[in-house]
Protein backbone atom coordinates (compact mmCIF):
# COMPACT_ATOMS: atom_id res chain seq x y z
CA UNK A 1 0.00 0.00 0.00
CA UNK A 2 1.40 3.67 -0.57
CA UNK A 3 2.23 6.20 1.99
CA UNK A 4 -0.02 8.88 -0.02
CA UNK A 5 -2.95 5.49 -0.21
CA UNK A 6 -6.00 7.04 1.56
CA UNK A 7 -7.75 5.25 4.20
CA UNK A 8 -11.60 5.98 3.36
CA UNK A 9 -12.64 3.69 6.72
CA UNK A 10 -11.36 6.29 8.95
CA UNK A 11 -12.21 9.77 9.20
CA UNK A 12 -9.84 12.25 10.89
CA UNK A 13 -11.91 15.27 11.06
CA UNK A 14 -15.71 16.54 10.24
CA UNK A 15 -17.90 19.64 10.42
CA UNK A 16 -20.17 21.72 8.59
CA UNK A 17 -21.00 25.44 9.25
CA UNK A 18 -23.67 27.72 7.61
CA UNK A 19 -24.03 31.45 7.62
CA UNK A 20 -26.16 33.71 5.48
CA UNK A 21 -25.59 35.63 2.45
CA UNK A 22 -27.70 38.58 2.00
CA UNK A 23 -27.33 38.56 -1.76
CA UNK A 24 -29.80 36.85 -4.58
CA UNK A 25 -28.86 33.15 -5.59
CA UNK A 26 -28.20 34.43 -9.38
CA UNK A 27 -25.31 36.61 -8.12
CA UNK A 28 -23.23 33.75 -6.08
CA UNK A 29 -21.00 32.24 -8.37
CA UNK A 30 -18.96 29.71 -5.90
CA UNK A 31 -16.24 28.31 -8.04
CA UNK A 32 -15.58 31.79 -9.34
CA UNK A 33 -14.98 33.48 -5.92
CA UNK A 34 -13.01 30.71 -4.80
CA UNK A 35 -10.71 30.67 -7.82
CA UNK A 36 -10.41 34.35 -8.41
CA UNK A 37 -9.69 34.84 -4.28
CA UNK A 38 -7.29 37.71 -3.46
CA UNK A 39 -4.83 36.20 -1.21
CA UNK A 40 -5.42 39.31 1.08
CA UNK A 41 -9.10 38.59 0.94
CA UNK A 42 -8.45 34.51 1.63
CA UNK A 43 -6.14 35.94 5.00
CA UNK A 44 -9.22 37.95 6.46
CA UNK A 45 -11.34 35.22 6.14
CA UNK A 46 -9.85 33.22 9.05
CA UNK A 47 -7.23 35.11 10.59
CA UNK A 48 -4.41 34.50 11.84
CA UNK A 49 -4.73 30.60 10.31
CA UNK A 50 -5.22 31.47 7.06
CA UNK A 51 -1.65 32.33 5.42
CA UNK A 52 -1.76 32.27 1.96
CA UNK A 53 -3.49 31.17 -1.20
CA UNK A 54 -3.75 31.14 -4.85
CA UNK A 55 -4.85 29.65 -7.98
CA UNK A 56 -3.39 26.94 -10.40
CA UNK A 57 -4.12 23.88 -12.58
CA UNK A 58 -3.30 20.11 -12.29
CA UNK A 59 -1.36 18.86 -15.00
CA UNK A 60 -4.02 17.99 -17.31
CA UNK A 61 -5.95 21.65 -16.71
CA UNK A 62 -8.19 20.91 -13.83
CA UNK A 63 -8.71 24.15 -11.69
CA UNK A 64 -6.79 23.80 -8.59
CA UNK A 65 -6.96 25.98 -5.13
CA UNK A 66 -3.91 26.39 -3.01
CA UNK A 67 -4.45 27.57 0.20
CA UNK A 68 -1.87 27.51 3.56
CA UNK A 69 -3.16 27.53 6.99
CA UNK A 70 -2.94 26.17 10.15
CA UNK A 71 -5.16 24.06 12.08
CA UNK A 72 -4.74 22.84 15.23
CA UNK A 73 -1.35 24.10 15.49
CA UNK A 74 -0.10 22.51 12.51
CA UNK A 75 0.37 23.68 9.09
CA UNK A 76 -1.45 22.65 5.75
CA UNK A 77 -1.16 23.30 2.95
CA UNK A 78 -4.18 22.01 0.57
CA UNK A 79 -4.24 21.36 -3.19
CA UNK A 80 -7.94 21.69 -3.64
CA UNK A 81 -8.99 20.29 -7.15
CA UNK A 82 -12.14 20.71 -8.31
CA UNK A 83 -14.85 17.90 -8.44
CA UNK A 84 -17.83 19.39 -8.89
CA UNK A 85 -17.66 23.28 -10.31
CA UNK A 86 -21.15 24.48 -10.66
CA UNK A 87 -22.25 28.12 -9.62
CA UNK A 88 -23.96 27.66 -6.46
CA UNK A 89 -21.96 24.06 -5.45
CA UNK A 90 -18.25 23.28 -5.48
CA UNK A 91 -16.44 20.28 -4.08
CA UNK A 92 -12.73 20.32 -3.96
CA UNK A 93 -10.52 17.35 -3.04
CA UNK A 94 -6.67 17.79 -1.86
CA UNK A 95 -4.17 15.60 -0.79
CA UNK A 96 -3.14 18.09 1.85
CA UNK A 97 0.89 18.03 3.05
CA UNK A 98 0.34 18.14 6.85
CA UNK A 99 2.82 19.29 8.75
CA UNK A 100 3.11 17.92 12.84
CA UNK A 101 5.50 17.28 15.27
CA UNK A 102 6.68 14.54 13.36
CA UNK A 103 7.28 15.71 10.43
CA UNK A 104 5.40 16.04 7.40
CA UNK A 105 2.56 13.83 5.96
CA UNK A 106 -0.42 13.89 3.63
CA UNK A 107 -3.86 13.88 4.56
CA UNK A 108 -7.06 14.09 2.18
CA UNK A 109 -9.45 16.84 2.88
CA UNK A 110 -12.39 17.09 1.06
CA UNK A 111 -14.24 20.82 0.78
CA UNK A 112 -17.52 21.17 -0.03
CA UNK A 113 -18.77 24.25 -0.69
CA UNK A 114 -22.88 25.30 -1.43
CA UNK A 115 -25.48 27.95 -1.68
CA UNK A 116 -29.08 27.52 -1.65
CA UNK A 117 -31.59 30.02 -1.79
CA UNK A 118 -33.99 30.92 1.32
CA UNK A 119 -37.70 31.86 0.96
CA UNK A 120 -36.79 35.62 2.21
CA UNK A 121 -34.23 36.18 -1.02
CA UNK A 122 -31.17 35.61 1.03
CA UNK A 123 -29.07 32.33 0.49
CA UNK A 124 -27.65 30.45 2.97
CA UNK A 125 -23.66 29.09 2.41
CA UNK A 126 -22.92 25.86 3.56
CA UNK A 127 -19.05 25.26 4.42
CA UNK A 128 -18.60 20.97 4.60
CA UNK A 129 -15.09 20.00 5.37
CA UNK A 130 -13.68 16.55 6.08
CA UNK A 131 -10.27 14.48 6.53
CA UNK A 132 -9.12 11.09 6.18
CA UNK A 133 -5.63 9.81 6.80
CA UNK A 134 -3.38 8.28 4.25
CA UNK A 135 -0.98 5.55 5.09
CA UNK A 136 1.63 7.12 5.83
CA UNK A 137 0.27 9.83 7.89
CA UNK A 138 -0.97 6.61 10.22
CA UNK A 139 2.48 5.49 9.79
CA UNK A 140 4.26 8.38 11.31
CA UNK A 141 1.36 7.93 14.06
CA UNK A 142 2.27 4.46 14.90
CA UNK A 143 6.70 5.79 14.71
CA UNK A 144 5.20 8.04 17.71
CA UNK A 145 3.39 5.86 19.40
CA UNK A 146 0.29 8.14 19.22
CA UNK A 147 -3.20 7.11 19.10
CA UNK A 148 -5.17 7.65 16.31
CA UNK A 149 -8.46 8.49 17.98
CA UNK A 150 -6.61 10.66 20.61
CA UNK A 151 -4.95 12.52 17.35
CA UNK A 152 -8.53 12.74 15.33
CA UNK A 153 -10.56 13.75 18.67
CA UNK A 154 -7.73 16.61 18.64
CA UNK A 155 -8.14 17.46 15.43
CA UNK A 156 -11.70 17.30 15.32
CA UNK A 157 -11.60 20.40 17.88
CA UNK A 158 -9.06 22.81 16.20
CA UNK A 159 -10.93 21.82 12.49
CA UNK A 160 -14.78 22.92 14.32
CA UNK A 161 -13.48 26.04 15.38
CA UNK A 162 -11.72 26.62 12.46
CA UNK A 163 -14.79 26.62 10.33
CA UNK A 164 -16.49 28.39 13.06
CA UNK A 165 -14.21 31.07 12.55
CA UNK A 166 -14.29 31.15 8.25
CA UNK A 167 -17.40 30.07 7.66
CA UNK A 168 -19.13 33.39 8.38
CA UNK A 169 -16.33 35.56 6.57
CA UNK A 170 -16.57 33.13 3.77
CA UNK A 171 -19.95 34.17 3.45
CA UNK A 172 -19.02 38.06 3.84
CA UNK A 173 -16.58 37.44 1.15
CA UNK A 174 -19.00 35.96 -1.25
CA UNK A 175 -21.11 38.63 -0.56
CA UNK A 176 -19.13 41.46 -1.22
CA UNK A 177 -18.70 39.84 -4.81
CA UNK A 178 -21.68 39.27 -5.53
CA UNK A 179 -23.07 42.60 -4.42
CA UNK A 180 -20.20 44.34 -6.67
CA UNK A 181 -21.12 42.18 -9.32
CA UNK A 182 -24.62 42.83 -9.64
CA UNK A 183 -24.10 47.12 -8.81
CA UNK A 184 -21.71 46.59 -11.80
Amino acid sequence: MSNDQVISDLQLSASVESAVINAPLDTIDIPDWLLHLPDAEYQRCAPPDHKACGATTTDDGRPMSINVEEIAGGLIIQHYVAEVQEPHHCRMVSLSDVQTPGGWSKVQVVWDLSVVEQPDGTCLYTNDIGSRPTQGFLDMLAEQGLDFAEVAAKRQVGVVAHNQLETPLYAASMERKALAARSA
